[in-house]
């Protein structure tokens, strides 16, 4: 079992930055890939970022340049840097984990983003 806590989400103008932390814990020896989704209202959720426990990344072209993930596997935490935020990146950003040989899929609660003048 793992459970996923995100912090960091909040209010920002265009062009502005968040940054955008989950935490880990349970059995967290096991997990391997860990990431971000996203969903805005009447969205499909999609993929913003991902990482390997070896620090392999993944982005879409959406956001390639602008958003950074990170991972700090002694605190089982990951992180994903937004910058040059724009409108169209308001949506609830949730993270995940990918636990055991299963890969079976762990889901924070989501955090709100909301890019916004």
């Amino acid at each position: 079992q793992v459970q996923l806590v995100e912090s960091g989400g909040g209010l920002v103008q265009p062009g502005g930055s968040l940054r955008l932390s989950c935490a880990a814990s349970g059995s967290t020896f096991k997990i391997n890939v860990m990431g971000w989704y996203r969903q805005a209202p009447g969205n499909q959720r999609e993929l913003v970022a991902a990482i390997t426990s070896g620090g392999s990344t993944n982005y879409p072209d959406s956001v390639k340049g602008r958003f950074t993930i990170s991972r700090d596997n002694a605190k089982n935490t990951v992180y994903l840097q937004l910058n040059s935020l724009k409108f169209e990146d308001t949506a609830v950003y949730y993270c995940y984990a990918d636990w055991g040989s299963l890969a079976r899929r762990y889901w924070g609660q989501g955090t709100q983003v909301t890019v916004s003048s």
